[in-house]
């Protein structure tokens, strides 16, 4: 595979920018290679700078739903800058979002529009502080929330020990506010609430993880934590940056029947463009500032470029619904069928990982298990053969509408191709 324009761009880019990226997994650290430089995309497919092209099932990591360019979206973009690109101050189409949204997901009673995922898992959390009254935050190891401070936590090695950070440049004292415990331990969670209960305001959690891979919740693992949180009066927070609208039109909490206190969301609610979402009952997002004591804000949250394309992407998926998730889920079920030995599938709807592991992937434990270096050398097969996976093991890999049934195919008979060769 000719490559030769890509690697030049990296050449320049790392004199400017840290590892050539302006985010890390770009970088194909953990499988080797050079990544390529994307020209352009278009339904599933992208380009590069060096004429290569490839089925996409990285989407943007996640929002591409209905593939990239779907011309709804790409007809409101157009008509948005017309107007103008930002105000900081309201328009009328934020209220039509936010009414799409809570009609979509319920839960979310009430909700403030920020700029990204990550901006609305850190303004989560602290509304649950600020709710509570309380400081400290379960998440789980495996599950990434963003890069905020007191997220970037990694578990020790009891069932519920306060964190160490992850990252350097977080203080001790912001990782001391979390304690990470493994996915789908309920043993966990149980001894976490009985040695911190009256001090935990919240859970945070991705309901199907995307972050370890596709993780998927064991039976009675959300509603337990449902359970624990009320009765301990903290709060759970569904971060559905990924879920949201990918694994049902009213994300996980339709998808398992499970009702959170606060749910985020990223920019699959602006067609991809850089827009997040945080938001709950009127009672919690009444702490919330103006009208709260908790402070929050940010000048293009709701800018009208991201809310105008959010607003087709909702609109369309509401009235395609049925459509949408029966062919996404056909899709799914189609290229994640009949897997070879010694790899395991995870699942849900049109989220995927093919992990290099013999046994059954259900936290972060089982997922670091698998044969990274193998996996590297499938990713560079599948590449070389015009098939574009997340440049990691531990990522999930998302189907769009606009995949084909060939491309599908294609995609299996290439992976079945490894194998084969050994």
């Amino acid at each position: 595979m000719n490559l030769e324009k890509s690697k030049a761009l990296l050449a320049r880019a790392s004199k400017l920018i840290p590892g050539g990226v302006n985010s890390p997994v770009r970088a194909f650290r953990s499988v080797g290679g050079t990544p390529p430089f994307i020209a352009k995309a278009n339904g599933s497919m992208l380009y590069d700078v060096d004429g290569n092209e490839y089925i996409d099932f990285v989407g943007s990591w996640g929002p591409m739903l209905l593939g990239h360019r779907p011309p709804e979206v790409i007809a409101a973009v157009i008509e948005a800058l017309e107007s103008g690109t930002s105000f900081g101050a309201p328009t009328e189409k934020e209220i039509l979002l936010a009414e799409e949204l809570q009609a979509a997901v319920p839960s979310m009673e009430m909700m403030r529009l920020v700029s990204s995922g990550t901006e609305a898992t850190m303004s989560a959390v602290r509304v649950a502080r600020g709710f509570t009254g309380r400081d400290l935050t379960i998440k789980f190891e495996g599950c990434y929330h963003g890069h905020v401070d007191s997220l970037l936590v990694k578990a020790g090695s009891g069932l519920a020990t306060l964190g160490t950070p992850d990252s350097a440049g977080v203080p001790k004292a912001f990782a001391d506010t979390t304690i990470s415990l493994p996915y789908n331990s309920f043993d966990a969670v149980e001894k976490a609430f009985a040695d911190h209960g009256s001090k935990i305001a919240s859970i945070i959690l991705e309901p199907v993880v995307g972050n370890m891979g596709c993780v998927v919740p064991t039976p009675g693992w959300l509603e337990m934590l449902r359970e624990i949180t009320t009765r301990h009066g903290a709060l759970l927070i569904f971060d559905e940056v990924m879920t949201g609208f990918r694994v049902a039109h009213g994300g996980a909490q339709q998808l398992f029947n499970i009702k959170p206190d606060l749910s985020t969301f990223g920019k699959i609610i602006g067609g991809g463009l850089p827009i997040g979402a945080y938001g709950g009952s009127v009672e919690v997002m009444s702490a919330v500032a103006p009208i709260g004591k908790v402070y929050q804000a940010g000048t293009l949250s709701g800018n009208p470029v991201a809310v105008s394309a959010g607003l087709a992407m909702l609109r369309y998926l509401r009235a395609h619904s049925t459509e949408v998730y029966s062919r996404l889920e056909m899709l799914g079920a189609r290229l994640t069928a009949n897997p070879p030995a010694g790899m395991t599938v995870n699942r849900v709807a049109s989220m995927f990982t093919f992990f290099f592991a013999d046994g059954p992937v259900t936290n972060w434990d089982t997922a670091k298990s698998s044969d990274t270096q193998r996996f590297a050398k499938y990713f560079h097969h599948m590449l070389e053969r015009g098939i574009y996976m997340a440049p990691s093991q531990f990522e999930a890999g998302f189907i769009s509408t606009t995949h084909s049934e060939a491309q599908i195919d294609k995609t299996r008979a290439a992976a079945a191709e490894f194998f084969e060769l050994g």
